[in-house]
């Protein structure tokens, strides 16, 4: 059963690497639904978190040819245990009216939100949190409202004493 996997590699810090890696979902075939990379703890180490959809076999294929790139020092699917997936989006909505401005505050809120920016107006809104809370914001929101959301690919970390070092 296709479902999706959160992907974390531990890569060198190289030029090229994510066109290596990027080529390789290409060749085979395979979409990347989000990915996100960022320094780690260590000088020349980078972390990629990929989020892909596929069954066990056709994800443990992808890690399988990840592995073999060279830049690749480590990789695992944080699907296969406890951790923790956070994304970040902000959203422009439109608060031309004083009605608007309240009702955009209050959905902030009660998604647990911060406006970080008011003009005239429009409002920008700050959510942090799983993939699906970010989408029941949307959903929730007059589509007519949204100016334009930018959103990360997830992050995520394993719970616990579930460390990935090299």
């Amino acid at each position: 059963m296709k479902q999706k996997h959160t992907l974390t590699a531990i890569v060198q810090d190289q030029p090229g690497v994510l066109t290596r890696i990027a080529g390789m979902f290409a060749r085979r075939g395979y979409n990347i639904d989000s990915l996100t990379v960022g320094p780690t703890e260590r000088l020349g180490i980078s972390r990629i978190i990929m989020v892909v959809t596929g069954d066990d076999q056709e994800v443990e294929q992808i890690t399988k040819q990840l592995n073999k790139l060279v830049d690749i020092v480590k990789i695992q699917d944080l699907t296969d245990g406890s951790h923790i997936e956070r994304e970040l989006m902000l959203v422009k909505v439109r608060t031309h009216t004083h009605e608007l401005r309240e009702e955009m505050k209050r959905m902030a809120d009660i998604f647990r939100g911060r406006v970080i920016d008011v003009a005239d107006k429009t409002y920008t809104i700050e959510l942090t949190g799983p993939g699906s809370k970010l989408d029941a914001f949307l959903e929730a929101l007059d589509a007519s409202a949204i100016l334009e959301t930018v959103r990360t690919g997830a992050s995520g970390i394993g719970r616990g004493d579930r460390i990935m070092k090299v």
